[in-house]
């Protein structure tokens, strides 16, 4: 749906709410809930007995019908909006015997009873209608500021210098990943299962390092079983081998199997990925705190010149051109060719200059019309 004809449709919809609730208010709220409720207990008496006070059918039942419908009658006030419908109804039911066209009558009868439930129908449906028309410009106009955002980053990443020597944050990055990649894998080789999985714990207090807790089994078997002392590779290298052939390398093989086994996914899984720095770099302040949880958690398996190298990523948000850099390589990295030339044409310049002007007229058509 587009902005134009949401908007179209919600003044529609607010006129007609408007003008349903004013032909309500005319007659009284009051009034027509009142009406509306002598009405549809006459109707109830009307689907409860059809079937069985009708014709020859049960004589008591027709009875306890013309009872009820007296009674009914007798109490509706005198000054109801619509009083001689009920009159109307009990004439047409006040017979020795009932057909089911006499149902009908009755219930043509109280028509103009019924007019004051439409009021309050239409008054409902118009305010539903209304609602609707409502979050149908509020979605529209999500949609509309999620795309000025895009436009306005394109725009950013269009301003970028190009020309920048981005090889001064992506050379330190390189080496550094490069580096703490080669010093994770020799500790997940070298290192007992028990160290490793150790260590994994404490990483994963650091919350912008990513590395996923240990399952609670699989730590607790390694610490305290013997198989613990064997590197990550040989435990997943033993719970291949079958129950049998197990039970040469293991005190319980089947409790080994069960929580080993179980946890094959987390231990394939435990890699140096989390302690990467991505490319293009995060923005300054982000890239500052993650790198230095990084230098604390990467001191715990590499050594001190892998540490002194994610102190230099970190050093790198801290940069006065950081910003002109990053959003360089950001720019390299993620304009497409095509938003170039988009970008080069005007094109997106002139498409955000519209997107604001529809936003303006959605958020003009909801302060207007939105309670």
């Amino acid at each position: 749906m587009t902005s134009t004809s949401s908007v179209v449709e919600l003044d529609a919809a607010a006129d007609a709410r408007e003008e349903a609730e004013a032909a309500v208010k005319e007659v009284g709220e009051d009034t027509a809930e009142r009406v509306t409720d002598w009405l549809e207990r006459a109707e109830r008496l009307l689907s409860q007995y059809e079937d069985s006070a009708t014709g020859t059918g049960n004589f008591e039942q027709y009875v306890a019908f013309q009872g009820e419908i007296e009674e009914l009658v007798s109490n509706v006030p005198d000054d109801l909006p619509a009083r001689e419908a009920f009159d109307a109804y009990d004439d047409v039911l006040d017979q020795r015997r009932l057909s089911e066209s006499d149902f009908e009558a009755a219930y043509d009868a109280l028509s103009p009873a019924r007019e004051y439930r439409t009021l309050l129908e239409e008054r409902e449906a118009a305010r539903d209608q209304h609602r609707e028309a409502v979050r149908d410009v509020r979605e529209r106009l999500d949609a509309v500021e999620s795309r000025i955002a895009e436009y306005d980053r394109l725009l950013e990443l269009g301003q970028a210098d190009l020309a920048a020597p981005v090889s001064d944050l992506r050379d330190p990055i390189e080496t550094y990943n490069a580096a703490v990649r080669a010093a994770f894998r020799e500790f997940r080789s070298s290192a007992s299962a028990r160290d490793v999985l150790e260590f994994a714990g404490t990483a994963a207090t650091y919350p912008l390092v990513g590395v996923p807790e240990p399952p609670d089994d699989l730590r607790a078997f390694v610490e305290r079983e013997d198989a613990g002392e064997k590197s990550v590779s040989e435990l997943l290298e033993l719970a291949e081998y079958s129950l049998s052939k197990l039970d040469h390398y293991v005190d319980d093989p089947q409790r080994f199997k069960r929580v080993v086994s179980g946890n094959r996914t987390y231990l394939d899984r435990l890699d140096a990925e989390p302690f990467v720095v991505a490319w293009p770099p995060l923005p300054a302040d982000e890239l500052r705190y993650r790198a230095r949880e990084l230098v604390t958690v990467v001191a715990r398996f590499a050594d001190d010149d892998v540490v002194a190298l994610a102190r230099a990523v970190r050093d790198l948000a801290l940069r006065d051109d950081y910003d002109r850099l990053r959003t360089a390589a950001v720019a390299k990295a993620e304009l497409t060719d095509e938003e170039r030339e988009r970008l080069a044409s005007g094109e997106v310049e002139r498409e955000l200059e519209r997107l604001r002007d529809e936003r303006d007229e959605l958020e003009a058509a909801l302060s207007e019309h939105a309670d």
